[in-house]
């Protein structure tokens, strides 16, 4: 189902779901435990096609004639199917069963250190290449070369963390990197697997954020790494099931809920997948009433006439706001069958404010959808996601996602609880300081 989202191009994209997922989708069990989590502040254009597919494929399977196998193509520039269909063999009763699962003999064949490092220089080049086209869409002025300044400074305090998490990125034989997921340049994400993959695991598919232009899946290689531990599946979508958004990227994935709610209500295209496949929704650190935040954005220096560009005109704030969508009668019916919505939020986060997460709970329990609202006192922008993780020891988000995740798993909460604290990537007083400096 395609589904038009904000982007700085104005492109037309396939949106959080594709074709492929859908199909897949189709035939899981509806025991298996699928969950995607929203988590960052959109970025970009979203083309996130079949990349829930490769997630679901690693612990999903459901009966019908043929199985699944899905390959991992670590190189980017290698073209190959996501999926590929292989024959089974009857069971014992005759009936015939699929089962999707994951093919590492591709992945295991790791590629060699100057391997890694040239693609280590090409996605760095990517990223900066994605900023400086940013910069020049904000323009050069004083407030953006302060700001700049202090990102700069905000970044090397907490290079201690960056390296140890990047090393991790590169390096670590439980990411599986740039898997083609479409045919787009950017349909690539990124996979992270629990050490141990015996059994169903429940998967969580990550939107990360980035103004809406440059969202970019390796930013959520920290979290992607927290949640593997715990046992998790993480695919982090690069943009062009608990589901996951931070920021930008928690209100792409807003819409992209909400518009499927729609179709599946009979008020939109058609649809060939449900969202009662999705088990809940992650919102953190997010923005859902884009006709609120415009004064607020161009306080903070994302300039009116930048964001409407992002938002493709003022005549579509009303169509890209979830939280203005639901208060419609119109779309009363669709509020009623999305999955459960969580909104996470820091009180003292000043790019989008916690409001923005609390008037959009509200506007959801009273069209009647179970939303919740968690807020963390005291706890910026960045927080949540960065300096707390960094931090090591107890991470109060973490925890709360895990507990939703893991909530009818007697097993796995009783491993959490037994679960060691996180180690610190980044010292105190450096956290202290990147906090008084940040940009955010």
């Amino acid at each position: 189902m395609a589904v038009h989202l904000p982007g700085c191009t104005a492109l037309r994209v396939r949106g959080l779901f594709g074709l492929a997922t859908c199909q897949l989708l189709r035939r899981m069990e509806m025991e298996s435990r699928l969950f995607v989590s929203p988590l960052q502040t959109p970025g970009g254009p979203v083309e996130d096609g079949k990349a829930l597919a490769l997630a679901a494929a690693a612990f999903s399977s459901s009966s019908s004639s043929s199985s699944l196998s899905v390959s991992v193509a670590e190189d980017a520039n290698v073209e190959r199917p996501l999926i590929r269909r292989v024959p089974s063999a009857a069971s014992s009763s005759g009936s015939r069963r699929r089962r999707a699962s994951i093919d590492l003999s591709s992945a295991s064949r790791r590629p060699s250190f100057r391997q890694e490092v040239e693609r280590a220089a090409a996605e760095t080049y990517l990223v900066t290449r994605l900023a400086f086209t940013l910069l020049r869409y904000l323009g050069v002025g004083y407030r953006w070369i302060t700001k700049f300044i202090a990102l700069g400074c905000y970044a090397l305090l907490l290079m201690p963390g960056f390296l140890q998490v990047g090393y991790y990125y590169f390096f670590s034989s439980q990411v599986r990197r740039s898997v083609v997921y479409g045919e787009q340049p950017r349909n690539r994400l990124d996979l992270y697997l629990p050490v141990n993959t015996d059994g169903l695991k429940p998967a969580v598919a990550f939107v990360t954020g980035g103004a809406w232009i440059i969202g970019y899946k390796a930013w959520g290689a920290l979290l992607g790494r927290r949640l593997a531990e715990r046992g998790v599946i993480v695919a982090c979508i690069d943009y062009r099931i608990y589901l996951i958004g931070q920021s930008a990227g928690a209100h792409i994935a807003a819409c992209a809920l909400l518009d499927q709610a729609i179709g599946e209500s009979g008020e939109g295209e058609s649809i060939s997948w449900s969202v009662s496949q999705i088990k809940a929704y992650f919102g953190i650190s997010g923005g859902y009433n884009m006709l609120n935040l415009v004064d607020h954005f161009h306080r903070r220096g994302l300039y009116r006439s930048i964001f409407l560009s992002i938002m493709e005109g003022e005549q579509s704030l009303q169509r890209f706001s979830p939280e203005a969508m639901v208060q419609g009668s119109r779309v009363r019916h669709a509020v009623s069958l999305l999955p459960r919505v969580i909104l996470f939020h820091g009180t003292s986060d000043y790019s989008i404010p916690s409001d923005a997460s609390k008037t959009f709970a509200d506007a959801l329990q009273n069209a009647g959808a179970q939303a919740e609202l968690v807020l963390y006192e005291g706890k910026t922008h960045t927080d949540l996601f960065l300096q707390d993780p960094f931090r090591g020891g107890k991470d109060e988000l973490l925890e709360d996602i895990i507990a939703v995740v893991h909530a009818d798993d007697a097993a796995a909460l009783a491993n959490d609880g037994a679960a060691p604290a996180a180690r610190r990537l980044v010292p105190e007083c450096m956290l202290q300081l990147a906090s008084k400096i940040s940009p955010f």
